[in-house]
C-alpha cells in the first residue's frame, strides 16, 4: 500500500538524541557500536537532508535531547538504560550532550531536554505540536529501539500520525535497529526512507 502524502501544513520533524555521545566516533557509546551503526545508516547525511527539506517547506523542527543532570541522582537507577547515562556521558552542558555537527538547531527551532526515554515524557512537546497545528510527526534520531521507539509509541498514543525514517535512525547495531522496525513498531508507525519522505510533499 502506498504511503499517504505528507502535508507540509500539519507535519513536524522531530529529532531525537542526535548528540555526540550517542553517535559520534569519539562519543561515550562508540565502544558499544553506536557510532559504527550510525555510519552504516548514513545517519548524519540523511538527517541533514530531512532538515533541509523540512526547513524549505517551513515545517516545525523540534530537537529533543536526553541529558544527565549533574549534582544528584536525578536519572534514577530503576532501569538499566538509566544506569548507563552519566555521570559523564550526556552530561548537561558537555560536548557529549551537544548536537552532532551539522545537525544543530536554528535560533527559531525549539530544543527540549529530558532524562527519560520518550521525547514526550517530561517535556512540553505535545503542547508545542498542538499549538503548531501538527497532526503528523516525522521521527528521526537515536537509538531506534530505545528513545526513538518510545517516542513513536507515545506519538501514536497522543493521537499523532507517526512516521519513522528508517535510514535516519540508528542504534547500537543492526539487529537492535531491525528488531524495532520489524517487530516492536509493527502497526504503530509508518516506515519510510529519507528519499520517500523528501519526495512526498505536495
Amino acid at each position: 500500500m502506498a504511503n499517504t502524502p505528507l502535508a507540509a501544513g500539519d507535519t513536524a520533524l522531530l529529532l531525537v538524541d542526535l548528540q555526540n555521545d550517542n553517535a559520534h566516533p569519539e562519543g561515550a557509546f562508540a565502544s558499544f557500536g553506536a557510532a559504527d551503526h550510525a555510519r552504516e545508516q548514513g545517519l548524519v547525511s540523511h538527517v541533514r537532508q530531512l532538515l533541509e527539506w523540512a526547513r524549505s517547506n517551513s515545517m516545525p523542527v523540534i530537537h529533543n535531547r536526553i541529558v544527565f543532570y549533574p549534582g544528584g541522582n536525578y536519572g534514577g537507577t530503576n532501569a538499566p538504560i538509566f544506569r548507563m547515562i552519566g555521570p559523564e556521558s550526556l552530561k548537561l552542558g558537555s560536548w557529549g550532550a551537544d548536537a552532532l555537527e551539522g545537525l544543530e538547531a536554528l535560533p527559531d527551532e525549539p530544543v527540549l531536554i529530558r532524562n527519560r526515554m520518550s521525547s514526550f515524557n517530561g517535556t512540553g512537546l505535545d503542547v508545542l505540536l498542538r499549538n503548531s497545528g501538527v497532526s503528523t510527526v516525522i521521527v528521526a534520531g537515536v537509538w531506534t529501539n530505545m528513545a526513538v521507539e518510545h517516542t513513536v509509541r507515545d506519538a501514536a498514543d497522543h493521537g499523532y500520525r507517526a512516521v519513522l525514517v528508517t535510514d535516519a535512525t540508528s542504534s547500537i547495531n543492526g539487529d537492535w535497529h531491525e528488531a524495532a522496525l520489524s517487530y516492536a513498531l509493527t502497526n504503530i508507525a509508518e516506515l519510510q526512507t529519507t528519499a520517500e519522505i523528501t519526495g512526498s510533499t505536495a
